[in-house]
């Protein structure tokens, strides 16, 4: 008797694809797009050809921008601003929920237009895709409602440049735009050159929906438009693409210093361990490919556990057997096209040399469709942690599987990556797999899952992914600070210079001391605790020296109060559950940067230098500091203050001498994770183009009053969010 599953297993399907036909007419209607500028589209003479990678046939010719069209771009923008902002906050809500509205109605449309665009299967284009666009507006909906409430006195950044990448474009540019536009400000933003067509059809829709004209701006382009958007006079940055692009980005931007966020390249680890589910592993690989493979959540590196290595590799091989690669329009396709065909080229080459030294490439995948940027999915065996392809950016069906015999040497491998974008876990072990989670170095682990992903839980990027914040508050500008002029430096009691060759030393000693990091919230705020009353005690002497210096006195009393709130938020912002979906806890972890290198203000020297130190070590840094020129002393005072309090030798190590000079020696350490300066704008700048290579987040805080500011500003900035993924329930 025939089963039902013999049944499913062999009767045949038909091909199901996706009618185009509305996609189609509508590029037919529009034939030559220009830029969409103050609500309208331009006209361009200059223009690019968009091909299906799927099938090499042009969709439509686009404008190529030029310095000229961003100028034109970012006034529409500054313009439109204002009465954007000044709309109450529910009329900015209901825009965007009527946008949401308007997506799900032409649904069909955006994700076909998505699909041929980037050869993306279809399924894919509508969830994820399409489904995180629309959730992405609907939660900004939220915070736009409650900005008033929620955040009073605070404004947005006004004009936001965006450059997206080519992978799941609908979702790309609503998690980039909508909490931008949730909070008063207004967008310029550069398409991916091989998928501006959904950009450009969402412009079209933002302005079908009555969004006021130069709120959404579109500029078309290649990599010399982006970098044009990157130096612009913009007031922040979100950039996404290649890790080379990124740098550039941030080398065209520090002139300008706009706040900057960068999600570049991925090559992210999965690590399967012995008690690990491995038919859901299996599925989390095929997962990572399904979207083209263009996402850092892909499965690129497989580290799975020696004792499970053989079925785990026979599971995983018979499953690429049964994938569908072909026409990323029929349902039933799980393997569409890669984004082009000179991407399609590149990683056919690199398999090609990773076979050359020695790998085994198993492809059980065949044929492929004759036309068009497809390649086989692929699983190479035999590699080594330092063959090359295990440090490049994989964007395809391709992975590569090593083993490992213990945890420790899993996240050791996992971490030999100079990538930090995502990871995945899996184990039916929890201690085990939380364990490992809070061990590697990655900005978003999924623990028995992969790819998912929801507006209330904002990916970031770490090492040579990226940096900066995303998501509602990000878009929020810091209150404006009350500048103070930089002091004169050599003061009264001025000391010698300690030189750089001290920085190597006094870097060393920070990284001697990590197990400040896992002291507990609570007894890094004991030790802060500590330093305010130690302060408390010295007042009067160290207060007689500022004056006698011709200080401020009342800096003693500010910094003593900074100490107090700095170990009040210690206790107090350790994360946060945030609700995304059902039976999923999604933890936003705050971890710190690591070693801070900071060159503090000449104005206001000890309360300037507290400022800044205070803050960084009570989110768990260690820092190397470099004191005010204008009063050194106030470093010593401060120096013995914290050995008194208890402070663990390392954690904060201060170096007297010239700021400047000191700064560049920080900038260009590998140790150093971060740097912070507070000094001269030419300087800022060329410290940011200094670290464009190293990709190290640098911020530059102007010279203020530190009594006004809000501590919890600088505490965001000495904080990096990791979020973890932990589904639960049958």
């Amino acid at each position: 008797m025939v089963t039902v599953k013999e049944i499913l297993e062999t009767m045949d399907y038909g091909p199901g694809a996706e009618n185009p036909a509305e996609v189609r007419a509508w590029l037919a209607t529009h034939g030559r797009f220009g830029h969409f500028i103050a609500g309208a589209f331009t006209a361009s003479s200059a223009v690019r050809a968009v091909q299906n990678p799927a099938t090499g046939a042009v969709l439509a010719e686009v404008a190529r921008g030029s310095a000229e069209d961003i100028a034109a771009a970012l006034a529409a923008a500054r313009a439109a601003q204002a009465g954007w902002a000044a709309l109450p906050d529910q009329a900015r809500a209901e825009a965007l929920h009527a946008l949401a509205r308007q997506l799900q109605k032409r649904a069909s449309f955006l994700a076909g237009l998505a699909t041929l665009d980037t050869g993306t299967p279809i399924r894919e284009s509508r969830d994820p895709d399409l489904a995180q666009a629309v959730r992405a507006f609907q939660h900004a909906a939220g915070h736009a409602a409650l900005r008033g409430m929620d955040h009073p006195g605070r404004a947005p950044h006004a004009v936001t440049g965006v450059v997206l990448a080519p992978a799941l474009p609908l979702m790309g540019l609503a998690t980039a735009i909508a909490p931008v536009l949730a909070a008063g400000g207004t967008v310029v933003v550069v398409p991916a050159p091989e998928a501006p067509l959904a950009a450009l059809a969402v412009a079209e829709i933002c302005a079908e929906t009555g969004l006021p004209a130069g709120v959404v701006n579109i500029v078309t382009g290649d990599a010399d438009t982006a970098l044009a958007l990157a130096g612009a006079d913009l007031d922040r940055l979100i950039f996404a693409g290649t890790t080379e692009a990124g740098r550039a980005a941030r080398r065209a931007s520090a002139a300008h210093g706009p706040a900057l966020s960068l999600r570049l390249d991925g090559s992210s680890p999965a690590l399967v361990f012995p008690d690990a589910d491995l038919d859901a592993a299996v599925e989390g690989v095929v997962a990572g490919w399904r979207a083209g493979g263009q996402l850092p959540s892909a499965g690129a590196r497989l580290l799975v556990a020696e004792a499970v290595a053989e079925p785990f590799t026979a599971r995983l091989t018979a499953r690429l057997a049964k994938l569908q690669v072909g026409d990323p329009l029929a349902r039933g396709s799980d393997i569409g096209a890669l984004v082009s065909e000179a991407e399609a080229t590149r990683l056919a080459a690199l398999i090609a040399a990773t076979e050359a030294e020695g790998a085994v490439a198993l492809r059980p995948v065949d044929p492929l469709p004759e036309t068009g940027a497809f390649v086989a999915p692929t699983l190479l065996l035999g590699t080594a942690p330092a063959t090359p392809l295990n440090a490049t950016p994989l964007r395809g069906p391709v992975a590569t599987l090593m083993t490992f015999r213990t945890p420790a040497e899993a996240v050791e491998l996992a971490n030999a990556s100079r990538f930090g974008a995502a990871a995945s876990v899996w184990s039916e072990n929890i201690t085990l797999a939380t364990d490992i989670a809070a061990r590697l170095h990655t900005a978003t682990v999924w623990i028995n899952s992969t790819a998912i992903f929801d507006a209330a839980a904002p990916a970031g990027a770490r090492r040579d992914s990226g940096f900066g914040a995303t998501g509602f508050e990000a878009a929020l500008a810091p209150r404006p600070p009350r500048a103070l002029p930089e002091a004169a430096t050599g003061g009264l009691d001025a000391a010698p210079a300690s030189g750089p060759g001290t920085i190597p030393g006094a870097v060393e000693a920070a990284q001697k001391a990590a197990g400040w990091a896992k002291m507990s919230s609570h007894g890094r705020a004991q030790v802060l605790r500590s330093i305010a009353e130690t302060l408390s005690r010295r007042h009067t002497e160290i207060a007689a020296r500022l004056h006698d210096a011709g200080h401020d006195a009342g800096e003693v009393a500010a910094t003593i109060e900074l100490a107090v709130r700095a170990a009040a938020l210690a206790d107090a912002d350790a994360g946060h559950l945030a609700a995304t979906g059902a039976q999923m806890q999604t933890l936003l972890r705050a971890e710190p940067l690591g070693v801070i290198g900071i060159a503090s203000q000449n104005a206001q020297p000890l309360l300037g230098l507290a400022a800044l130190v205070l803050p960084a070590i009570a989110a768990g840094n260690r820092v190397v500091a470099i004191p005010a020129e204008a009063f050194p002393a106030a470093a010593t005072e401060l120096a013995q203050v914290l050995a008194s309090a208890g402070l663990p030798a390392g954690v904060a190590t201060l170096v007297s001498g010239p700021r400047d000079a000191l700064a560049s020696v920080l900038a260009g350490h590998d140790e150093v994770a971060a740097l912070w300066y507070c000094g001269t704008p030419e300087t800022a700048a060329r410290l940011r183009t200094d670290t464009a290579a190293s990709l190290k987040p640098v911020w530059c805080p102007v010279p203020q009053d530190w009594a006004a500011a809000p501590i919890r500003a600088t505490l965001a900035e000495a904080q990096q969010h990791k979020t973890i993924w932990l589904p639960y329930g049958a």
